[in-house]
């Protein structure tokens, strides 16, 4: 077992408050689900598969220290065309293993690639924000032979913007935690979200769930190698936000394109790393998966 064996979670009570609104959130999808899990040699991974079960095969990874119920909440637009895997990550808040990989080397791509054999693919499409992109990008690069398309989504892993971006988060952040107040949740979400309509109620819920109950992973996946990237001939698709502070586009973009071989890449005008897509947005990544 690669990882060290602890718990995410601060309390068994804490634990039991985030799989409370994990289950509430999927009750509201309004679809039928199962509940897969697969065993990888970093420990168990549970998977949720909805959607269409007669689409495309998809596998579907969500952004940092949050979890696939809510980000199926959010890639609602992709259920009518796909065959939803939906994948909790390793280590972060919901029903897989609380095994802390590292974001600094290959760990997440090689979990990643074991979970697509494990789900008896040699092949499938990807979608994957923030964090979970980070995933993807290190996935497409251990094992690139795995990933049919890719859609990374205001992507970690890429070209990360430096760590003093995030300074801003920090003193909100602290005093969130001395003093419970929602205003100081709200700043510290504000740079990323840039205004306040992109912060709803599932995100803010979401996030104070697990910063109240979870230990939150400050690390995100470190910038993957271009000789590594290359290695992957997926038609790939890179939304970027212009105002991202922790993946701007005018980072990501230009390396994207360098070092991906068949690469698209769409700039979220005037938007953040949290924003809402338009309805020619989702419907340009799903005709993209399709």
């Amino acid at each position: 077992m690669v990882g060290i064996l602890k718990t995410i979670y601060k309390s068994e009570e804490g634990k039991n408050k985030i799989l409370s609104l994990y289950d509430k959130q999927l009750e509201r999808l309004s679809i039928p689900y199962k509940d897969l899990f697969v065993d990888t040699s970093f420990g168990s991974t549970h998977i949720i598969e909805t959607g269409n079960f007669d689409g495309v095969p998809l596998l579907v990874f969500h952004g940092g220290n949050a979890t696939s119920a809510y980000n199926l909440l959010v890639c609602n637009f992709l259920l009518k065309n796909f065959h939803i895997y939906s994948v909790d990550t390793i280590g972060h808040p919901g029903r897989s293993a609380e095994v802390s990989l590292s974001p600094n080397n290959y760990e997440y791509g090689k979990w990643a690639s074991e979970v697509i054999t494990n789900l008896n693919y040699t092949k499938i499409a990807c979608f994957a924000g923030s964090f979970g992109a980070g995933i993807l990008a290190k996935t497409m690069c251990v094992a690139p032979e795995k990933i049919e398309k890719a859609v990374l989504y205001v992507p970690a892993g890429i070209n990360n913007a430096p760590a003093i971006n995030s300074v801003r988060m920090m003193y909100p952040m602290i005093m969130y935690w001395i003093t419970h107040k929602q205003k100081w949740l709200e700043k510290c979400i504000m740079p990323m979200a840039v205004t306040k309509e992109n912060i709803d109620k599932d995100i803010f819920e979401t996030a104070k769930c697990s910063i109240d109950y979870a230990k939150i992973k400050a690390g995100m996946p470190s910038n993957v190698k271009g000789s590594d990237l290359r290695k992957c001939k997926a038609s790939t698709l890179v939304l970027a936000g212009e105002y991202d502070c922790l993946f701007p586009a005018k980072r990501v973009i230009p390396r994207a394109n360098k070092y991906i071989t068949h690469c698209t890449t769409y700039l979220i005008k005037k938007r953040g790393h949290i924003n809402v897509l338009t309805k020619s947005e989702k419907q340009m990544i799903i005709d993209f998966l399709l």
